[in-house]
């Protein structure tokens, strides 16, 4: 029988030295792992490459065990909550200049995580395109936002 999503967690984060407390939140998108820490700077690491690491390597694992297992999303102290909500209105602001100007807006690099929530939020929209493009040296895609050919 696979292991649960905390336990995995809870065990990478003591091997790794962690004195942690993990609370699960059933969420519409899947499970969210919220780590409660004393040090949560290490965990996040520099713009949340450390939590992304941990999460995917959590992910991994889980799917190695059962692959038909919903993705697991980690944050430590609501980092991955408050990104998400400042990529969101960041997405918005740029479908927003788009519609305004009708002109193409390009948002910087951006992890295939992040991607995934701008192209959630903006599937919808009727008047904007939302693609992901290769950037030169880097193994993350800028996103570009344009009108809808109509």
């Amino acid at each position: 029988m696979p292991e649960q999503p905390k336990v995995i967690l809870e065990k990478i984060l003591q091997k790794l030295g962690f004195t942690v407390t993990i609370e699960e939140h059933n969420l519409a998108e899947g499970l969210l792992l919220e780590i409660q820490t004393d040090d949560p700077g290490r965990l996040i690491g520099r713009q949340g490459q450390t939590l992304a690491d941990l999460q995917y390597i959590t992910n991994r694992i889980i799917f190695r065990q059962d692959p038909t297992q919903p993705k697991v999303m980690v944050d430590v102290g609501s980092y991955r909550t408050q990104s998400r909500d400042a990529l969101v209105k960041r997405a918005k602001d740029a479908a927003d200049k788009v519609r305004r100007w009708g002109d193409m807006v390009e948002l910087e690099p951006l992890s295939s995580f992040d991607r995934r929530i701008i192209h959630s939020v903006l599937r919808d929209d009727p008047d904007i395109e939302v693609r992901s493009v290769e950037v030169e040296g880097s193994d993350k895609k800028a996103m570009i936002f344009r009108p809808k050919a109509k």
